[in-house]
């Protein structure tokens, strides 16, 4: 049985060798996705359905006084980011 120090030591990378190894181990191993364009499409006709429906439902459920509270709390965030 050889002895540790009789072992072949591998060589060391230096940081742009490990770069490209790690990003070409991640491209090969993405999987492309192929989506149709008609399903896509009717994907986003139903998001968009849904979501007017859902706003509309929230307004009608929050108080004068709530709605007012949070346009003036999106305001304030407005303006605090200028």
């Amino acid at each position: 049985m050889p002895s540790r120090a009789s072992k072949r030591r591998k060589h060391k990378e230096d940081e742009a060798q490990a770069a490209v190894r790690v990003i070409s181990t991640a491209v090969e191993n993405v999987e492309r996705k192929i989506v149709d364009p008609a399903v896509s499409a009717a994907a986003a006709a139903l998001s968009k359905l849904g979501a007017s429906k859902g706003g509309e439902a929230r307004a009608k459920k929050l108080s004068k006084t709530r709605r007012q509270e949070i346009a003036k709390a999106a305001a304030r965030a407005r303006w605090r980011r200028q």
